[in-house]
């Protein structure tokens, strides 16, 4: 049987508050609105709800038995509004520990002195979160990837500690860190595409590799050596005066980030995020 809303919110109202006209102000309409509501419910249902008399009103016991179901059923959809809502002002972003760890926490303040509404949580893994408020940030390649899907495409240079460029740019051998993707999938970093590009390609050169641009960074970092990785991943560190590119040219890459399906992630929240985001790595 089906039975309207808007009376079954009057009768719960009336019920809790003991008073048509209690109901009628906590939900913004006459008490003879509230009265007729329950009226029309009672003819529905055929059965009285309530004893009235001049001065009060006191439920039956079927009154009593309907008050306690919709009660509880108004109680399960507000506990289901609020955990909706409070799920919209938070956005996990699920990415690579690379990028995580150099870009998105170090730049995280600056987000939040924007938008101090929104929790961002931060999780490094490869599985795809389909929840709307879930943002994927993934790294791949870019013709396999749709063009509106694309934050980023990456490029690549030989970066190392700021005051170690000159004894480097004279150097007659080069010991270099770079990356060999977990992923055999991926595209190659380009690092003979640099050294040709930058004709270098008859110098020597000892290349070391870990499975993570981040890994090889720290070690170039503390070995005072040189790393041949993604411009967007140092560029909080150049512009720190920590590291800077040896006087070379960057070289195009196939790869780049994007966010799997980004037009259907279109709540407001996540706007404001990638919009930030797309911003802070391009800029």
């Amino acid at each position: 049987m089906q039975v309207s809303l808007p009376a079954l919110k009057a009768f719960d109202a009336a019920a809790r508050l003991g008073s048509f006209k209690a109901a009628a102000t906590e939900l913004s309409i006459s008490p003879t609105a509230v009265s007729h509501h329950i009226s029309n419910l009672e003819q529905r249902l055929s059965v009285t709800l309530f004893e009235r008399t001049a001065r009060k009103i006191k439920l039956t016991s079927v009154g009593l038995e309907l008050s306690a179901a919709t009660g509880h059923g108004f109680q399960i959809i507000d506990a289901a509004i609020q955990k909706i809502a409070l799920a919209e002002k938070h956005i996990t972003v699920s990415t690579t520990s690379s990028f995580a760890a150099l870009v998105l926490i170090p730049s995280l303040q600056a987000f939040y002195s924007r938008y101090p509404d929104v929790q961002v949580n931060i999780t490094s893994g490869e599985s795809i979160d389909t929840h709307s408020y879930h943002l994927p940030v993934r790294f791949g390649e870019t013709a396999k990837q749709n063009a509106d899907d694309i934050l980023s495409t990456e490029r690549f240079n030989m970066f190392c500690i700021a005051q170690s460029a000159p004894q480097y740019e004279q150097a007659e051998h080069l010991t270099i860190y770079t990356t060999n993707w977990k992923n055999s999938e991926l595209p190659k970093v380009p690092l003979q595409a640099w050294l040709e590009l930058n004709g270098l390609q008859n110098k020597p050169v000892t290349v070391r590799t870990f499975d993570q641009e981040l890994f090889g960074i720290q070690q170039a970092m503390l070995e005072n050596a040189l790393v041949f990785c993604s411009t967007t991943l140092v560029n909080g560190y150049v512009k720190a005066g920590v590291l800077k590119a040896l006087n070379t040219r960057a070289v195009d890459s196939a790869l780049c980030y994007y966010i799997a399906d980004k037009a259907k992630r279109c709540d407001r929240h996540n706007v404001k995020f990638i919009e930030w985001l797309e911003n802070l790595i391009n800029n």
